[in-house]
């Protein structure tokens, strides 16, 4: 597309979004705005729609990096014409060059005014959370964990008069910046200290000039023609994006500024720079002059804090169009004179917004449903609600690629480093909608497949000589049809029971497996579920026995069952330990259940066979007796030592004697430093963090799991933990078994039972009921030219094909990554088949197949055209959170950012419209890859905050390896939605907003969640009626932290409200911690952790400065 076309009429990113409703501004201390319409906010992030926004002067032409004088940049994405999706508008300044007016006077809407710093961090003055404010300066280089600068560099660029040639010509650049000739509102951030400069000298040291130069619409047809920027401008331009500037008035504060130090109020205040605060969505506040965004809680004064020129990662934020000047708290730079030039800041909704994507693929896909018929079809995103009709190629609830048309050379596929790979979920979920694989049985013979790669019979086998034989589609080979197969073809060469055999018409389906898939060639037994309590002082002390005990007697009623079954044929069977074992023998012929003890844990043995798993119904009175006895027999107990490894090989041990498969949940409390085989000692040591070492906290420290673990998988044994630590516990150690035997982790740390029995019932009754398959082996297929060659998930590899999983659960993925061995054509495509032999909870021997077919390219545009962002990044947080078991953290985050980098510089390079060096050029399908890459950057396994314990990472990085997409997308970029918004009457939820800080309102409540936790933002100036209808408490100050449930009210927003939280705790596989967060409490902190668009406290970047930083590092690979 031409770079000089007219910039294209639909809605852009970074264009008013007609019917904002909502996001009422108060002003941050509750005085609506003067001179400033009240708002309706709605659903996205463009710019408020009433802005009026200030054309630029003409001939500037809209550019970003800061090439040399005169050329043109701009912004370009080579995407439909639907979405210009803009990386970059800046908010320009109004054309007059007047200064802004003093604090306190009113703008009339639309006159901006611009702060002396970039987007999204001071509202007071001084970032909203870093004590003596420490944080990078703009020209650190891009170095994760490195400490950041001490902010006592004086402003290096203080000059009012007109400044250099070089500066000069940079705000040139910056002025005209326009967006499909809207202007855009908000200031771009300066140069963002990522490295040295490209093109531009810089003014004061080594800060990085492409920084803020970098975007222009994203699709090609966008730009405005480009014009020559070296005009002069007024001089209430910037010297420089960034440069910082003194307040519009000499002298003392402005009124309403506390000029901020630290909110008392936040802990963790101490590390690196947090979260930005100010936001760059309208923010409440009041007029004040040049700075915007809300205050932090009471900061005490600061005196003199002063800003690293070229916006230091953007401290303090630009103007808010339509907000009539800045926020209270506009730093005091002591007298400097006169109006100084105001900086630019890139504007936060001129860049991709996950939230508009979202919203344009449910509106796209969302009504019609999703027929698998087509080869390398890419599927609705899975953010979308959609129905699938299976017409030869799997459910994308079953597999999802990262690219849908794949490179037909490996010298391709190296060239663009998009890895090809699958996330492969094969007993997903479906909706009640859709129909389940159809069970087909061929009797003694089993399933048709071919003689020599073994395939399975499928949809793209070809059936030749009038159907007395097939050739493969995965090898070539031609293989004899089973006379009890055969079936004549039709004139286009199908068989004429195309539609009768779901194998031939499907791409999902199971076989029944006859005694050759069998171990020892005999048919398995039903499986078993064992329960073993952790009956040590702590576990009794905290009531957790009791609670499983009570929860056991109902639960047992649900265990899975075959759909027609009237009952379950699992058999049940407990123990309880701490630095002993007790079995139970519960047969049903006794009276009372006797209890057996094992005291020489090092050498394990069951002391009983019969009676230790028995059929719940057939021995329920014995079971609820000794389920009543237990949190008695121990209720006085003193022991507080427990072991750990010997109570899995007792389960093991159990199932062997039973010849069956089955599952152990252990209920877990401490460290196991009783004497036992595996014993571990406490290793934790928060100093190896950012060291060579630091990998050291993810491996196990012993093998003995690791060998535990083999001879589980090889039972079929399959182990859930659930853990209640109080503090330090070895998740890296304990969870290996649970990892290599395909179970789940579930942790609830400092566990009490008014907040957290909720929570953990909810996910005990789940992972009880949910659809298993046991002794589970799985193997991908691929036709020729394409391989299987690495896996990640919860499983364990005896080889280099086999996935065996002792349990594969319903939630549970594979990714798998395909390498080339040969070419492919673009005729033929590539096939994938997935087969999982498993056998099922009523004990009968299964194969599920999945199929899917894809395209493949010879032109690279093509790959970029089917790729699919949210698979990509799974496969990516997979990859780099199995290396660092093996690398420094920091290698782990460097290697993810260039290959991301080089992915984009070869869209740039070959797929891209010729354009100036300055735009930054990203695929359509692939805009959200800088936004999602940072969020997997910042998350705690590779960037932890100083409260993140080395459990919690060992935890979320085993959680992650075996998530499938959707909950990869809303872990890492969670969903906030705006509560006060919510339309009482429908059933429909409100719409989502951008995770940044500076989308909240004071005024509003947001419900925030990420699979993990749902956070309920409370903002202090929140109406009382809506405190009372949701809370029942009748003021701010009276709503307390401690709820693990909202309340249940009487009136409409309280059930509107809950409803939405039981409608997104359905959606996840894991019962959700809800947490109510009050504006300017110590929590805050926790939850500002979770906008992942703002800068993190452990010194993750903003989305605007990684943009940024991704752009410099794809202009240094291009060049």
């Amino acid at each position: 597309m031409s770079v000089n076309q007219q910039a294209h009429t639909g809605p852009p990113y970074g264009r008013p979004q007609p019917g904002y409703q909502g996001y009422q501004q108060p002003a941050y201390g509750g005085q609506p705005l003067p001179g400033v319409p009240q708002l309706q906010y709605g659903a996205y992030n463009g710019p408020m729609p009433g802005y009026q926004q200030p054309a630029p002067p003409q001939g500037y032409f809209p550019s970003l990096g800061f090439p040399s004088k005169g050329s043109p940049v701009s912004l370009n994405s080579d995407t439909s014409s639907l979405a210009p999706n803009f990386i970059g508008s800046l908010r320009a300044p109004s054309t007059s060059g007047a200064p802004p007016p003093a604090s306190g006077a009113s703008l009339p809407s639309g006159h901006l005014t611009y702060s002396p710093f970039g987007q999204g961090d001071v509202q007071n003055g001084i970032p909203a959370s870093a004590a003596a404010v420490q944080r990078p300066p703009a020209s650190q280089p891009y170095l994760p964990g490195s400490a950041p600068m001490p902010v006592s560099q004086t402003p290096t660029f203080q000059q009012y008069g007109p400044p250099p040639a070089s500066v000069q010509q940079l705000s040139n650049h910056m002025a005209g910046m326009t967006i499909g000739s809207v202007a855009a509102s908000a200031p771009p951030p300066a140069g963002l200290g990522y490295g040295p400069p490209t093109s531009v000298p810089p003014v004061s040291g080594s800060f990085s000039t492409t920084g803020s130069g970098l975007y222009t619409p994203y699709t090609a047809s966008q730009g405005p023609p480009p014009t020559s920027v070296s005009q002069s401008l007024p001089l209430a331009q910037p010297p420089f994006p960034g440069a910082p500037r003194p307040p519009t008035m000499p002298g003392p504060p402005l009124p309403g500024q506390t000029v901020a130090g630290p909110p008392t109020t936040q802990p963790n205040h101490v590390s690196s720079p947090p979260p930005p605060s100010a936001m760059s969505g309208p923010q409440p506040g009041p007029p004040m002059s040049g700075l915007h965004g809300p205050p932090p809680p009471t900061h005490p004064p600061q005196p003199g804090y002063q800003m690293q020129q070229n916006g230091s990662f953007g401290q303090v934020r630009g103007p808010q169009a339509n907000y009539g000047g800045t926020y209270p708290g506009t730093p005091n730079y002591g007298s400097q004179p006169g109006p100084p030039p105001p900086p630019k800041r890139l504007d936060p909704d001129s860049i991709p917004s996950p939230i508009q994507v979202i919203e344009d693929d449910r509106s796209n896909c969302g009504s019609e449903p999703f027929v698998t018929g087509v080869r390398g079809q890419v599927p609705p995103l899975v953010t979308t609600d959609f129905l699938v009709k299976d017409q030869g190629n799997a459910s994308p609830r079953y597999i999802r690629c990262t690219s849908y048309n794949i490179p037909c050379t490996s010298d391709m596929a190296k060239q663009s480093q998009v890895p090809l790979a699958a996330v492969i979920k094969p007993l997903a979920t479906l909706r009640p909608e859709e129909t389940l694989p159809y069970l087909v049985d061929h009797g003694e013979s089993g399933p048709v497949r071919c003689n020599r790669c073994k395939a399975y019979m499928c949809p793209f086998m070809q059936f030749i000589e009038g159907g007395r034989r097939f050739q493969c589609c995965f090898c070539s080979c031609v293989t004899e049809v089973p006379p009890h197969y055969f079936q004549h073809l039709d004139h286009t060469g199908k068989r004429v029971d195309f539609y009768d055999r779901p194998e031939l018409s499907l791409g999902s389906y199971e076989f029944l497996a006859t005694v050759d898939y069998c171990k020892n060639n005999k048919f398995p037994s039903p499986p078993a579920f064992i329960f073993m309590i952790d009956v040590s002082y702590n576990a009794v002390k905290s009531g957790l026995v009791r609670l499983i005990c009570e929860e056991l007697k109902s639960l047992l009623d649900y265990l899975p069952r075959e759909g027609n079954m009237e009952e379950s044929a699992i058999r049940v069977g407990f123990v309880t330990y701490n630095k002993v074992l007790h079995f139970y023998n519960v047969k049903s012929s006794l009276a009372q259940p006797q209890m057996m003890v094992v005291s020489d844990v090092a050498d394990m043995f069951v002391p009983l066979l019969d009676g230790f798993l028995v059929n719940v119904n057939e021995s329920r009175t014995v079971i609820a007796s000794l389920l009543d006895q237990i949190p008695e027999m121990f209720a006085d107990t003193r022991e507080t030592e427990t072991v750990f490894a010997p109570v899995i090989q007792a389960g093991l041990e159990a199932l062997k004697a039973a010849e069956c498969a089955g599952k152990l949940f252990i209920f877990h409390t401490s460290l196991p430093i009783a004497e036992a085989p595996g014993k571990l000692k406490n290793r934790d040591d928060k100093k190896l963090i950012n060291t060579d070492k630091e990998k050291t906290l993810f491996q196990p420290q012993t093998s003995f799991y690791n060998n535990l673990a083999k001879d589980c998988v090889a039972q079929g044994c399959c182990v859930d933990l659930f853990l209640f630590p109080n503090q330090y516990l070895d998740v890296a150690t304990l969870g290996v078994v649970t990892y290599q035997t395909g179970g789940s982790i579930y942790k609830y740390a400092y566990f009490q039972l008014e907040t957290d029995q909720d929570r953990f019932l909810n996910d005990l009754r789940r992972d009880v009921q949910k659809e298993v398959g046991f002794d589970a082996v799985m193997r991908v297929r691929t036709s020729t030219g394409i391989r299987a060659t690495d896996f990640f998930g919860a499983f364990y590899m005896s080889n280099t094909t086999d996935v065996e999983m002792a349990g594969l659960d319903c939630d549970k993925t594979i990714t798998v990554e395909f390498k080339h061995d040969d070419k492919l054509s673009e005729d033929s495509g590539a096939l994938l088949q997935c087969a999982l032999l498993y056998t099922s909870c009523a004990g009968q021997r299964r194969l599920r197949i999945h199929n899917l077919s894809l395209n493949c390219c010879t032109q690279l545009a093509d790959l970029y055209r089917n790729c699919e962002t949210d698979t990509l990044i799974n496969y990516l947080a997979k990859y780099a959170y199995r290396g660092v078991l093996s690398s420094p953290v920091k290698t782990v985050r460097d290697a993810l950012v260039n290959q991301c980098a080089q992915i984009l510089a070869c869209y740039r390079k070959n797929c891209a419209s010729p354009s100036s060096a300055g735009q930054l050029i990203l695929p359509e399908c692939m805009k959200l890859l800088p936004v999602y890459l940072n969020c997997v950057l910042k998350s705690d396994v590779l960037q932890p905050g100083l409260e993140v314990t080395t459990d919690d990472r060992a935890y979320i990085r085993q959680l992650v390896t075996s998530m499938d997409v959707a909950e990869t997308n809303v872990f890492f970029y969670p969903r906030l939605l705006p509560l006060t918004k919510a339309d009482v009457d429908s059933d429909s939820l409100p719409a989502a907003i951008r995770n940044s800080e500076e989308r909240l309102s004071k005024g509003d409540i947001y419900l925030l969640e990420n699979g993990l936790n749902i956070f309920v933002w409370v903002g202090v100036n929140v109406q009382q009626g809506l405190i009372q209808n949701l809370f029942g408490v009748s003021s701010f100050s009276q709503i307390s932290n401690g709820l693990s449930t909202l309340p249940v009210l009487e009136n409409p927003f309280s059930k509107k409200v809950r409803s939405i939280i039981d409608m997104l705790q359905m959606q996840r596989s894991r019962y959700m911690k809800l947490i109510i967060v009050k504006q300017e409490d110590k929590l805050e902190m926790l939850f500002k952790h979770f906008l992942v668009e703002d800068k993190s406290l452990s010194g993750g970047a903003s989305y605007v400065d990684f943009l940024c930083h991704m752009h410099k590092e794809i202009r240094q690979l291009l060049s």
